[in-house]
């Protein structure tokens, strides 16, 4: 192999290295955003939830007395 050869390859060799990291990070950013939309939507479900419940336990709660 002749050193200009050598030379570019390990030029693309690197290009092509830093491309698959740059990859990598950007997957795991993303990865980590998904994961706080979920954890951000589980704490609001459970929240409305609750109150749902609360509200359901009060109309039956009054649906009883009225009975």
């Amino acid at each position: 192999m002749r050193p200009k050869d050598f030379a570019t390859s390990l030029i693309i060799r690197t290009i092509a290295r830093a491309l698959r990291q740059q990859r990598g990070a950007t997957a795991i950013e993303y990865g980590l955003i998904l994961a706080l939309m979920v954890i951000a939507m589980i704490v609001g479900l459970t929240a409305l939830a609750n109150s749902t419940t609360g509200m359901w336990n009060t109309v039956d709660t009054k649906v009883r007395v009225a009975r």
